[in-house]
């Protein structure tokens, strides 16, 4: 070391230089090893007028931020048009843990379909779990769902894949219907979600079909329960905006595969009309029989009395006797007349012993 830097100085060269040199040397190339991971996301950003600068980059790296979806996000807002949403502005999103990317998709498709989203907006919706992407394009393409859902994930499987509803006259029909609807952007944060549109439109259908007098006006007008369900205000406080009804199949309970439903249900109704005339006649016939046994018990209640009444005679008669309102004479007229009346009773009644003949 001590010849290098004698043959240095020999040179005229002082070695305090050199060794600045080599440590601003090794410096610059750290620089550039850093700079170098950042420079293609700069160039793409720079020939793209996105507007990420260098500093940006290194402190996204910093900051632990994927520097690559937000340049990428940037580059398709501002070739998109959308120029008031700012770098950090996505920043800010992906460090609260949203999906910057989904969001700037969505925030593009709105503005070419011409729907009123902002970047606030669009993070809140997509923070709180839902998926901003899919309601733009639901608000653009409408979509539809099936009342009851088809979805297993969703429906009950140990429920029918229709709805079950019974009209005024007892005949139960099997209803499926399918719901078109788009998504309302105002009312995506706190709105209710798919479920509870369909069970809004499964209550209003058989609702309706519960109000009507027979099952054949169902079967003959379907689209008066798809209007009146759809005249319910059914989309109140949901994230959608219901287009239409449709009673997409109707069928009564039971006689799916019937080729003649009418007579089917006619030879039910007939058999369940005889049962039912059985069963008032049964009913008839037992009040007529309580009504029997107790007349009989009005009628022994009756000979009670009479012979409460005519143990009240001689008490009469003894006090008649007592206070001489009636004689001796008087009595046994009396008596007579009693003897010639069983002796007339007897007279005529058959002798039971005598043979006809």
């Amino acid at each position: 070391m001590n010849l290098l830097a004698a043959a240095l100085l020999a040179d005229g060269v002082n070695p305090w230089w050199v060794g600045i040199s080599i440590v601003v040397i090794i410096v610059v190339l750290v620089a550039l090893a850093i700079l170098w991971q950042f420079i293609d996301l700069w160039v793409q950003s720079y020939f793209s007028r996105a507007g990420v600068r260098m500093m940006d980059l290194i402190g996204m790296r910093l900051r632990k931020v994927n520097a690559r979806q937000i340049v990428l996000a940037k580059i398709q807002l501002v070739k998109a048009g959308i120029n008031d949403i700012s770098t950090n502005d996505l920043e800010s999103h992906y460090l609260a843990g949203g999906r910057v990317i989904n969001v700037a998709q969505a925030m593009i498709s709105a503005n070419r379909a011409q729907i009123e989203l902002d970047w606030k907006k669009g993070c809140a919706i997509d923070l709180a779990g839902r998926d901003i992407l899919d309601a733009v394009h639901t608000s653009v393409n409408p979509k539809v769902i099936d009342c009851p859902s088809s979805d297993p994930a969703t429906r009950d499987s140990s429920r029918s894949d229709k709805l079950d509803a019974v009209a005024k006259d007892g005949i139960r029909l099997l209803v499926k219907a399918r719901v078109t609807v788009r998504t309302n952007i105002r009312q995506l944060i706190g709105g209710a979600t798919e479920e509870t549109v369909i069970a809004r439109v499964g209550q209003a259908i058989v609702s309706a079909i519960g109000s009507a007098d027979t099952y054949k006006h169902v079967l003959e007008n379907p689209d008066h329960i798809a209007k009146r369900a759809l005249d319910s205000g059914l989309d109140a406080g949901t994230a959608f905006e219901i287009l239409s009804v449709d009673i997409a199949d109707i069928s009564v309970a039971g006689v799916e595969k019937e080729a003649n439903v009418g007579a089917k249900l006619q030879a039910e109704q007939a058999e369940a009309d005889k049962r039912r005339f059985q069963a008032e006649a049964e009913k008839r016939r037992a009040m007529a029989i309580a009504q029997e046994g107790e007349n009989r018990a009005q009628v022994e209640a009756n000979r009670a009395l009479v012979v409460l009444a005519e143990a009240e005679v001689p008490k009469a008669m003894a006090d008649a006797f007592r206070n001489g309102n009636l004689g001796i004479m008087d009595y046994y007229r009396m008596k007579n007349v009693q003897a010639d009346t069983a002796m007339r009773d007897a007279i005529s009644k058959p002798d039971p012993t005598a043979k006809g003949g």
